[in-house]
């Protein structure tokens, strides 16, 4: 799925849609770690979900420092994020870190896009690449689990 998360022409609503899209990532990580079946793939998932919980953190203060509301949950997308997870529990492990690995890349694409967005700050822009590197080091972690 292409996103257009990332590209939003205010700051405030790049925060605001980035925050939607972070907490229908913590559902599908929530989701991963209840159907995964192995203990230290469980772990490493738990460890990517503390990040994204930290990104959830960071975009709320630069809500409230813009003064605009910070949702409090995902939308409509994380019955797709969850439910592609849970389809590919029925094969296994392999295949839930699979379904995983193809919900980073929208993750990736819109903090790509949103360390280049002109709107943002400076300093939202260093952050916005911080978590693009988290999201590139899940899903390659992802990717190569997978394959194993």
């Amino acid at each position: 799925m292409v996103t257009t998360v990332g590209t939003e022409s205010t700051f405030e609503t790049l925060v605001q849609n980035l925050l939607i899209l972070e907490h229908d990532a913590i559902a599908a990580y929530q989701t991963t770690i209840d159907k995964l079946d192995d203990a230290a793939s469980k772990a490493k998932i738990a460890e990517f979900k503390r990040d994204h919980e930290a990104h959830v953190a960071e975009l709320t203060r630069m809500a409230g420092t813009l003064g605009v509301a910070a949702p409090g949950e995902g939308d409509i997308k994380q019955y797709l994020t969850t439910g592609k997870v849970a389809l590919a529990a029925i094969v296994g492990d392999r295949t839930i870190l699979k379904a995983m690995s193809t919900n980073e890349i929208e993750t990736k694409m819109a903090y790509d896009h949103a360390s280049k967005n002109a709107s943002a700050t400076p300093e939202a822009q260093a952050f916005f690449r911080k978590a693009y590197a988290d999201e590139t080091r899940h899903k390659d972690w992802m990717d190569a689990a997978a394959a194993s």
